[in-house]
C-alpha cells in the first residue's frame, strides 16, 4: 500500500494528504545546499563536450524549482508509463495552493462548481469527493515543447499537451487544493483524466495515520472507491 503524502499551508503542520500512483517520481523543489554543491563539483568534472549540455540541464532544473515554488506548488512529480505503441508516455503532476484572499474557500469552490454545471461545453464539470465538493477541468493546448529551436529558427519548439485540474478544499482549509496532470500523449487523455481523477479522490484533511480514521478511509470492497484506491498500491 502507498503511503499519504502530507503537505502544509501556512502553518507547520500538515493541512492535507493523499496518495501517489504507481510511476511517478517526485522532483526535490527544496534541495540541499550541500546536494547543489556536489551537483556543482560533477559538472565541473566533466569533460568540456558534456559539460555546456549538463549545465543546461542544472540550470532548467534550478529555473522550473525556482518557479514551481513561486507559483505555491507543494509538489511536483514526473510520471512515465508504457504507452499502447510500445513507448514510454510521460506526464507531469503538480499539487499546489491557491490563496483566496479573506474568502470562504469552500464558497469559492461552490460557485465555480456551480460555474461547471452551466457551463458544460468549456471543459468543466462538478466532483464529489470523498473529501468535499470539487470541479475538474480539462483542456487541450498548445505550448512550449521541451529541445532545440528547429533548424534556422530562433523560436522555441511547439506541441500539443493535454491539461487535467482538480479543485478542492476542506472544512477549516483557508486555501483551494489545486490537483494539475499534464502530458504531451493527448491520445492518452481518457487515461490521465482517470489517474487525475483517482488522486483527487484519495486527498484527505484528517490525518490517515490517526487509529480513529483508519476504518473510515478504507472503502467498502468491491466499490468504485476500492478499484480506484487499487491503483495506488
Amino acid at each position: 500500500m502507498s503511503e499519504f503524502v502530507a503537505e502544509t499551508l501556512s502553518e507547520q503542520e500538515p493541512a492535507f494528504w493523499y496518495l501517489i500512483p504507481h510511476g511517478y517520481l517526485q522532483l526535490d523543489l527544496n534541495p540541499p545546499v550541500e546536494q547543489v554543491e556536489a551537483l556543482i563539483l560533477q559538472l565541473l568534472s566533466l569533460p568540456d563536450e558534456m559539460r555546456d549540455r549538463a549545465e543546461e540541464v542544472l540550470r532548467f532544473y534550478a529555473g522550473v524549482v525556482t518557479s514551481l515554488n513561486a507559483n505555491r506548488v507543494q509538489a511536483c512529480l514526473v510520471g512515465s508509463h508504457p504507452d499502447d505503441a510500445g513507448g514510454i508516455a510521460f506526464s507531469v503532476l503538480t499539487i499546489s495552493t491557491l490563496p483566496t484572499s479573506g474568502a470562504n474557500a469552500k464558497l469559492v469552490i461552490a460557485s465555480l462548481a456551480g460555474t461547471a454545471v452551466n457551463n458544460p461545453d468549456e471543459g468543466m464539470r462538478p466532483l464529489e469527493l470523498p473529501c468535499g465538493t470539487g470541479f475538474l477541468a480539462e483542456k487541450k493546448l498548445c505550448t512550449t515543447a521541451p529541445g532545440r529551436p528547429p533548424e534556422g529558427s530562433d523560436q522555441p519548439p511547439q506541441g500539443l499537451v493535454w491539461q487535467g485540474t482538480v479543485a478542492v478544499t476542506g472544512t477549516g482549509t483557508p486555501d483551494i487544493i489545486m490537483i494539475q496532470l499534464v502530458t504531451a500523449s493527448v491520445e492518452l487523455a481518457d487515461v490521465y483524466r482517470g489517474i487525475l481523477l483517482g488522486i483527487a479522490h484519495t486527498v484527505t484533511f484528517t490525518d490517515p495515520s490517526l487509529p480513529q480514521t483508519r476504518s473510515s478511509r478504507d472503502p467498502e470492497p468491491g466499490s468504485a472507491a476500492a478499484s480506484i484506491r487499487s491503483d495506488f498500491g
